[in-house]
């Protein structure tokens, strides 16, 4: 992966992390953070357990990211292919930028939740419900199998790189930058629930998306382009 791919994808985790992933997670987080951390809990043994809690998200993070890179690599049998799977990875994301900008409705389409069903609300409440460290880590590996349009955009990340490690690797950036935001939301209630502040770091996180997906459709279409011309120069 090449540094400005890996800084693009660190500036939009982090920033998407504070706007939209503080609002799709953060009642989650206030949740377990009321029920299963007790109040003479040292702040070590409370830090260890929102850690673990990120540290499990980011396992399954990383497991879908070996997936979609998996099937990102079976799906760029061709050069062509390739830059074609870059190109609508970049027009994902910036449908994903228009979206967290209020233009459309990307995300709402996409991330309908599975919350609701039976066997994810068992597993939920019995985790709730336990205070081991490991429930902890557990809670976050179910949580991470939420629909989320930023773990969907991501995962196309993930899906473009065509392999899987490189894949994992992306999801893995994703959600280590995405620690700070959630794993303070626990300490810091009062300033995510400031309008304005996710306000502003939604727009941000919008914007970087925007860019970051236009450089994406850029590639892919250049990559194509050269493509072409390799073949032409080689029939000539």
């Amino acid at each position: 992966m090449e540094t400005i791919d890996i800084l693009s994808i660190i500036t939009i985790a982090f920033l998407g992390s504070f706007g939209h992933c503080v609002g799709m997670c953060g009642g989650i987080v206030i949740a377990y953070s009321s029920t299963k951390v007790e109040q003479g809990w040292s702040r070590a043994k409370q830090s260890t357990s929102h850690l673990l809690y990120s540290f499990g998200r980011i396992t399954t993070y990383m497991i879908l990211g070996l997936v979609f890179g998996a099937i990102g690599g079976v799906a760029t049998f061709s050069n062509t292919a390739n830059g074609i799977l870059w190109i609508v990875a970049g027009t994902a994301m910036i449908l994903t930028g228009l979206s967290l900008l209020g233009k459309i409705k990307f995300l709402t389409i996409i991330e309908h939740s599975i919350s609701s069903s039976k066997i994810y609300q068992t597993n939920f409440k019995s985790l709730l419900k336990s205070q081991t460290l490991l429930s902890f880590f557990l809670l976050g590996m179910l949580n991470g199998l939420l629909p989320c349009g930023f773990v969907y955009f991501f995962a196309i990340t993930a899906a473009s790189t065509g392999d899987a490690l490189s894949g994992a690797l992306v999801m893995l950036i994703f959600g280590l930058s995405t620690i700070p935001a959630l794993f303070s939301l626990g300490f810091f209630v009062g300033l995510f629930n400031q309008g304005n502040f996710r306000h502003i770091m939604i727009k941000l996180a919008a914007i970087s998306v925007l860019i970051y997906g236009g450089y994406t459709v850029y590639n892919g279409y250049t990559y194509i382009e050269n493509q072409n011309k390799t073949l032409l120069e080689c029939h000539t």
